[in-house]
């Protein structure tokens, strides 16, 4: 009588990296010997695979966030302490810009040439803000240096222009109001012409609130203060008609956000398309006006302001 002993291996999980790094192959291996005690034999062995997956996560390929208009509790469009700060500097350093002017002015008893002088950078401001609009609305991505996170934001702008209209003054200005600090303060403290100085406060302080004027330019006549309403009726701010042709196909128009005053002139003499081609030929890059207007120009509704509520 032969006496057969099974000797069962512990199961074992062996684990197979596949191509593909987010699917793992766990088998598992069996082993099995028989051996008689009158007759040798030789041992036996059975591998049984048993194919299972599991989904793991990647740590690797980066998790792409959905993309999608700010609320109106964004911290992104709420003012901290620093660009109050910011604003405040700025605000401060025109202030004293504009007292050396008028002082200046006074001394001297010339009055005429400030005015001509400030009214110089008025339209100057419009121009500068045109200029820059223009050249990040078609030029550069969000890793272009110093100018991608704006370009960035641009692109956005275009897509949910009404964001704007819910973004915090600070929040807005900050940034301009840093560099009219860093700008204007050195020639405040190193000028005492009251030419420059009206030309100078003028223009630098256009530029400063162009985001504010922009803003309004977005918002409802209803909502908007009746002086702000005066002024843009009245062509001394960008309307908000003028403006919202910005905001439509082609989108090559209109990019002027001081007053809208070189806006005309501009656009009638193709000033931009010159530019383009003289850009295109010597360094062979194309603006994104040349192009169809894709997803990131098309503008989406503000589902807040288009609920209607039933009473």
């Amino acid at each position: 009588m032969s006496i057969l002993k099974q000797h069962r291996c512990p199961s074992k999980s062996l684990t197979h990296i596949p191509t593909s790094p987010r699917l793992h192959l766990v088998a598992r291996l069996t082993c099995s010997a028989t051996t008689t005690t009158t007759k040798p034999k030789s041992s036996q062995n059975q591998l049984v695979i048993e194919p299972r997956l599991e989904t793991k996560p990647d740590s690797i390929t980066p998790i792409i966030p959905s993309v999608g208009p700010p609320l109106s509790n964004d911290p992104s469009l709420q003012s901290t302490w620093s660009h109050r700060a910011w604003v405040a500097s700025g605000c401060t350093t025109l202030f004293f810009s504009l007292a050396k002017t008028v002082t200046g002015a006074a001394d001297t008893h010339m009055w005429f040439e400030p005015i001509v002088a400030g009214y110089v950078g008025y339209v100057l401001a419009d121009l500068l803000s045109g200029v820059y609009h223009w050249g990040i609305d078609n030029y550069g991505d969000a890793t272009t240096p110093i100018f991608g996170s704006q370009i960035e934001g641009f692109q956005g702008h275009h897509k949910w222009p009404w964001t704007i209209t819910r973004r915090q003054f600070a929040n807005n200005l900050h940034a301009l109001a840093r560099s009219i600090t860093l700008t204007v303060l050195p020639i405040e403290i190193l000028c005492n012409d009251p030419v420059i100085q009206g030309f100078v406060t003028v223009c630098a302080g256009c530029i400063m609130f162009s985001q504010q004027f922009h803003a309004w330019s977005h918002g409802t006549k209803s909502r908007l203060p009746p002086l702000v309403v005066a002024l843009q009726d009245a062509g001394v701010l960008v309307s908000r008609s003028q403006h919202s042709a910005h905001h439509r196909p082609p989108y090559n128009s209109n990019y002027c956000i001081v007053s809208g005053v070189c806006n005309e002139f501009l656009d009638k003499n193709k000033v931009f398309e010159a530019l383009e081609m003289i850009i295109f030929f010597k360094l062979e890059v194309r603006p994104r006006s040349w192009s169809e207007p894709g997803a990131e120009w098309i503008e989406e509704m503000d589902e807040a302001q288009s609920q209607v509520t039933v009473h």
